[in-house]
């Protein structure tokens, strides 16, 4: 690089790292440095959209519309999973063996818990002749709420 283009390349690198700040944390109050961790993690769209399925030949009952009826109850019980994911994040715990540089065993347990209330329910399809497919949106200001609500927990439990 010459040195007439360094004035360009300064301000192009300069404007790049003003835009990369990130908002101080008040390390005084603990609920503020918590919402801030949080913030940039609330998506940008107006929306946050979940789909579930269920398989429909699966379900425990003896008459086929009672199964249908079954996989549809449980399609919307995936999507209410998967929104709640997409709000709260999952809790993994992992555990590794490993014995004579093998691993002996590997296990993974995923745990999703929340609550939402607001959710739209988009549709209902069937696919295919076997599935259903439910989904459902929630409004970001819902989301905010119970993010908000959730930090209020946290630091209530804290205490």
């Amino acid at each position: 690089m010459s040195l007439r283009h360094l004035p360009i390349f300064s301000a192009i690198l300069s404007a790049l790292l003003t835009a990369c700040v990130s908002v101080p944390l008040d390390l005084g109050n603990p609920k503020a440095a918590e919402a801030n961790m949080i913030a940039p993690l609330v998506e940008k769209r107006e929306t946050l959209v979940a789909t579930g399925y269920a398989v429909i030949s699966v379900q425990n009952h003896k008459n086929s519309a009672q199964q249908r009826l079954l996989a549809i109850r449980a399609s919307k019980l995936d999507a209410y999973r998967a929104l709640t994911e997409q709000v709260y994040g999952q809790q993994l715990d992992t555990s590794t063996t490993v014995a004579d540089m093998t691993v002996m065993s590997d296990t993974f347990r995923a745990k999703v818990e929340g609550v939402i209330y607001g959710a739209v329910v988009v549709s209902i399809t069937p696919v295919g002749d076997d599935t259903y497919e439910t989904t459902l949106s929630l409004d970001q200001q819902v989301v905010r709420d119970l993010r908000a609500l959730y930090l209020s927990q946290l630091v209530a439990r804290r205490r």
